[in-house]
């Protein structure tokens, strides 16, 4: 195994870059390679590349490819504690562990993430009044310290380490192994209620409503609507089915095989589709029994659908922002977005429960917006507008999917960034890991 020149890019391709990059299969590779990472210019792990920006990025330094250690080692069925290496994804927990009857407590929008990602940006689902996060499940990480080193990291043994590292973009050393602890549930698939919401307020207290009784929920919403219909959307309910005999159907995964042109995606052609997402519901809602995957993971059947967004790719903003705020604040974001007719049809609303464990992990209780915006002339002063409204409503914005926010917005957003500073600083004194986005944000740089 040596090191390879290549060119890697965020699952949005507006981040990318040329790094040298190895592709370990063992741990004792990983630890010949650490010690060959350059102070400064550093070295970052990378899964499958699906955060957004540049979490996993490191132009002009290295990149540890992990998606070879993808052995599953152990596991107990008294306890559902999963013992794996950081290179499994969630669709080989699902193909594994579903037809046993468990499955991950929290899990992203896509299956193809790998675990050491979820642990790197403590990754969430439509499930999070409920379950939380990934790093709530965790009961302990190994983690390649720079120094080589191999730490069982527990909250018991290090907290500080541990929550530095759950939520920690890869910064706190290069993650080897987990315990992960899984859910049972009763079947391979979930009852999905769907319904329509008028306009935001509607929207809002339908969320709010679901939230205390749902397992899951998770809305989607036209972000080009306007006026008494500003904010109106779909809202999916479900809950684990009991017993389910799923009709055998053969599923066809379609693909995007080009890249589409920039006039395909404007404000008419996204406004048609809206209208029409809209009404595929009937006015009084529809039940419907969906398996697990297919309710998780919608945009899974479409391969490579980044690339609807044509070559220039995309920015995702997601923000949460806390209950009290979020009815202005979020309407002020819809009508920012509205009225630069710049909204995609893949937009998102969704409740949070609360805090998650790491020092720079998203969640708070409130609720989350996600919306995609192609990147053209203008899109990132319609970002760095939406950063500031966040920060004026005390939200969040979600690094996962981040290639814009500022120095200044993160360390307002992040308040406990002064904890996970301290922590780099006493694991990784040289500054041995680093990233495109620890290098945007300031990450390793003390504030003034």
């Amino acid at each position: 195994m040596s090191w390879a020149s290549i060119e890697l890019a965020g699952w949005g391709r507006t981040s990318r870059g040329a790094m040298t990059a190895c592709r370990p299969e063992r741990v004792s590779e990983i630890r010949e390679r650490m010690g060959e990472a350059v102070p400064g210019a550093g070295l970052i792990g990378h899964g499958a590349g699906r955060a957004y920006g540049d979490a996993a990025l490191n132009a002009g330094g290295r990149v540890m490819l992990m998606r070879r250690l993808d052995r599953m080692l152990a596991f107990d069925p008294e306890t559902g504690l999963l013992e794996t290496e950081p290179g499994v994804s969630f669709a080989d927990l699902l193909a594994a562990f579903l037809p046993r009857g468990w499955l991950a407590a929290a899990t992203p929008g896509t299956a193809f993430a790998t675990l050491g990602g979820a642990v790197a940006n403590d990754v969430h689902g439509k499930n999070h009044d409920r379950m939380g996060s990934f790093g709530d499940h965790l009961a302990w990480i190994d983690l390649m310290l720079p120094s080589g080193e191999v730490a069982r990291v527990t909250e018991g043994g290090d907290p500080a380490l541990f929550r530095a590292t759950i939520g920690g973009l890869g910064l706190t050393g290069v993650v080897v192994g987990l315990g992960l602890k899984l859910m049972r549930v009763p079947s391979g698939a979930v009852r999905v209620r769907e319904r329509r919401c008028r306009d935001l307020d509607a929207f809002l207290a339908a969320l709010n409503e679901v939230r205390t009784r749902s397992a899951y929920s998770v809305g989607w919403i036209d972000g080009l609507a306007r006026g008494g219909a500003l904010g109106r959307g779909i809202l999916e309910e479900a809950e684990p089915e009991p017993a389910a005999e799923l009709p055998a159907r053969r599923t066809r995964q379609l693909s995007v095989p080009v890249d589409l042109p920039g006039f395909v995606l404007n404000g008419a052609t996204v406004g048609l589709f809206n209208a029409a997402y809209f009404r595929r519901v009937p006015e009084g809602g529809r039940d419907r029994l969906m398996p697990y995957a297919r309710f998780l993971y919608p945009l899974d059947s479409i391969g490579q659908w980044n690339r609807i967004y044509g070559r220039g790719g995309f920015y995702q903003f997601q923000c949460v922002l806390p209950d009290a705020t979020a009815p202005v604040g979020l309407r002020r974001m819809l009508e920012e977005i509205s009225e630069t007719g710049r909204a995609s049809f893949l937009a998102v609303l969704k409740t949070l429960g609360g805090e998650g464990r790491g020092f720079l992990s998203f969640p708070m209780r409130g609720f989350t917006l996600a919306l995609d915006f192609p990147r053209r002339p203008g899109v990132e002063d319609l970002l760095a507008r939406l950063e500031r409204l966040t920060l004026d409503h005390g939200g969040r914005i979600y690094l996962a999917k981040d290639a814009a926010l500022s120095p200044e917005g993160f360390r307002r957003m992040y308040t406990r960034h002064p904890e996970f500073e301290a922590v780099l600083e006493r694991v990784d004194p040289e500054r041995r890991l680093n990233s495109d986005m620890a290098r945007r944000l300031k990450i390793r740089e003390r504030a003034p």
